[in-house]
C-alpha cells in the first residue's frame, strides 16, 4: 500500500475509534482520545522511541516501513527497566519491553500505558551456567549466584524458574546487574547463573562454552508490549504517530518471520553484532502481535501476582489499570 493511502486509512480508522469510545459505554482501559492529525501535518510531528540493541529500529528497517512521514528520534536501552523509567518522565514516546518490566513500573505508579502486545517464543528465555559447572538441575542452585537485571523478563523468569523447582527468592542469591555487566560477570565466575534473553542468549553462545539450566518452556508467558506515555498519548501529533508506528512494526514483526536472513542482516548492521549472532537469535523465531485482550492482561496479573506472593513487589495492583486499547482497530486490521 502507498504510504499516501495507508495513512489515509489509518486516520480514517482512528476518527472511527474516537467515535465508538465517544458513545455508548465507555471503555475503563481506553483514556480520552484525541482527535487524529491529518497526513500532512504528521511532518512536523517528532516520536521519541526508546528501543532495545536496535530491535524494533532494525526490524522496520528490514520489512523496508521506517521511511515514517514524522521524525523519529530513537533512544537505546540496555533492558527494559530503565526505558519505562525513560517513559514515565516523558523523556521517550514509547517503547517496547518483555512481560515484567511493565509490572515494577505498575507497582511504583509510573506513568505508563500498555497498547500493543506481542508474543514470541520462549525457548529464549534462559538460565544459563558454564558448560562446566556441577550444577545439573534448578533445585541445586540453592545458595547460588543468579545474574540477572531487575525488573526485568529475566527477572519474572528466575521467579517462575525458582518456584517450579520449590524454591524462593530468598533461598538463592540475585545479583541485579544489567545485561552487559552480567555477561562479564558470568564468564568470568563471579555468578553461578546468568538469567538471559536474546540476543544477549546467542552472544554468549557463541563466545563462550555455555549450557542451558532451564528456559521458559513451561513457565513463560512469552508476552511483550509496546508502552507508551500518557502525555504523549494526549498529544494529537504524537498520538496518531504512534498509531502509525504501531501498525508499522506489527507488520514488520509479520515480515520478519517469512523473511529471517534479511532481518538477520538489518539487526546485526543497526547493533554491530556478528551477524551470526542476530542469524541465531532470528533463527528461533519473532514476536508476532496478539490482541491485547482479556487473556493477556490475566497472565500478566497472574505474574504480577506471583511477584507480590514472592515479596518482590509490595502490594498488588490491577495491571488492567495500565493498559490502554485505544489502538485495537488498527491493530486488528493487521
Amino acid at each position: 500500500m502507498r504510504r499516501r493511502d495507508f495513512l489515509t486509512v489509518l486516520a480514517l480508522s482512528a476518527g472511527g475509534l474516537l467515535t465508538a469510545c465517544s458513545g455508548g459505554r465507555p471503555d475503563p482501559l481506553r483514556a480520552p482520545v484525541p482527535a487524529p492529525v491529518p497526513p500532512q501535518q504528521l511532518a512536523s510531528v517528532t516520536l521519541r522511541v526508546g528501543d532495545q540493541k536496535g530491535n524494533s529500529r532494525s526490524l522496520l528497517r528490514s520489512a523496508g516501513l521506517d521511511d515514517f512521514p514524522y521524525t523519529v528520534q530513537w533512544a537505546t536501552f540496555p533492558s527494559g527497566p530503565p526505558l519505562l523509567e525513560a517513559v514515565s518522565a516523558d523523556a521517550v514516546d514509547i517503547g517496547g519491553v518483555g512481560n515484567t518490566p511493565p509490572l515494577f513500573a505498575a507497582a511504583a505508579k509510573a506513568k505508563i500505558r500498555v497498547v500493543a502486545a506481542s508474543k514470541g517464543n520462549v525457548t529464549s528465555d534462559v538460565l544459563l551456567v558454564r558448560a562446566n559447572s556441577p550444577l545439573q538441575q534448578v533445585d541445586q542452585l540453592r545458595g547460588r549466584k543468579i545474574a540477572l537485571a531487575k525488573g526485568s523478563s529475566a527477572h519474572g523468569q528466575v521467579l517462575l524458574t525458582l518456584r517450579k523447582a520449590g524454591l524462593t527468592p530468598d533461598e538463592v542469591e540475585l545479583v541485579y546487574l544489567q545485561p552487559s555487566d552480567a555477561m562479564g560477570a558470568f564468564k568470568q565466575g563471579s555468578v553461578d547463573a546468568w538469567a538471559i534473553w536474546d540476543p544477549y542468549f546467542s552472544q554468549v553462545q557463541l563466545e563462550s562454552d555455555v549450557r542451558v539450566l532451564a528456559d521458559g518452556r513451561g513457565t513463560a508467558n512469552g508476552l511483550s508490549f509496546q508502552v507508551a506515555g500518557p502525555a504523549a498519548l494526549a498529544d494529537a501529533g504524537r498520538n496518531t504517530a504512534i498509531a502509525d508506528y504501531l501498525v508499522r512494526l506489527a507488520r514488520a514483526q509479520r515480515f520478519s518471520d517469512a523473511n529471517r536472513e534479511r532481518r538477520a542482516q538489518a539487526w546485526a548492521d543497526d547493533t554491530g553484532l556478528p551477524v551470526e549472532v542476530t542469524r541465531r537469535a532470528t533463527e528461533l523465531g519473532p514476536d508476532l502481535p496478539v490482541p491485547l485482550d482479556a487473556e493477556v492482561i490475566r497472565s500478566e496479573q497472574e505474574l504480577a501476582d506471583a511477584f507480590v506472593a514472592a515479596g518482590e513487589i509490595p502490594r498488588r495492583f490491577e495491571f488492567a489499570e495500565f493498559v490502554d486499547t485505544r489502538f485495537a482497530d488498527q491493530l486488528a486490521a493487521v
